[in-house]
């Protein structure tokens, strides 16, 4: 009879979980956090990939559409 039901369990997709593994916590665990060191990143530069039009720009934008 077990194997019956280990069988429909598998086949329905329900797997049992087993407890042998970490636990999860309502609370995260700051120890990693508390131990970076933050001399030991990079130094990088932080360049705007889409910047937005200037004011002159959109100015210009709507001269040009009016005219046209």
């Amino acid at each position: 009879m077990a194997d019956i039901t280990a069988l429909a369990n598998e086949t329905m997709g329900v797997f049992s979980l087993s407890l042998s593994g970490p636990i999860m916590s309502d609370k995260p665990d700051f120890a990693e956090i508390e131990t970076f060191d933050k001399t030991k990143l990079k130094k990088t530069e932080t360049r705007e990939k889409n910047p937005l039009p200037t004011k002159e720009t959109i100015e210009q934008e709507k001269q040009s559409e009016s005219t046209a």
